[in-house]
């Protein structure tokens, strides 16, 4: 979410696994555009903290995978936002779906 209720997040996986990604969108930040991915699972055991200013967003590798989050503030539609999975240059695993 961008200002005035941009959130912080702190994202693990309940159930099954994702790839989970995050991109510095920060004006004037040394890393703009940047990203990091991980794979979180209930049996890694591994979480995500993503900072206020980054992009988020993620693929589900297992089915009825389950996301949990914890945000720094209550969602907004009105400040939330999009862009495409292509678009960022990331690099998503390949699952072997078309």
């Amino acid at each position: 979410q961008s200002p005035p209720h941009a959130q912080a997040k702190l994202v693990r996986c309940g159930r099954g696994r994702i790839f989970d990604v995050a991109v510095d969108v920060r004006t004037g930040s040394p890393t703009y555009g940047q990203w990091f991915g991980i794979e979180l699972s209930f049996e890694n055991g591994k979480q995500l903290m993503i900072p206020a200013g980054f992009l988020h967003g993620f693929m589900t590798l297992e089915p009825d995978s389950e996301i949990i989050y914890k945000c720094t503030d209550f969602y907004a539609p009105e400040c939330d936002g999009s862009v495409r999975w292509d678009s960022c240059g990331i690099d998503w695993p390949d699952v072997g779906v078309p």
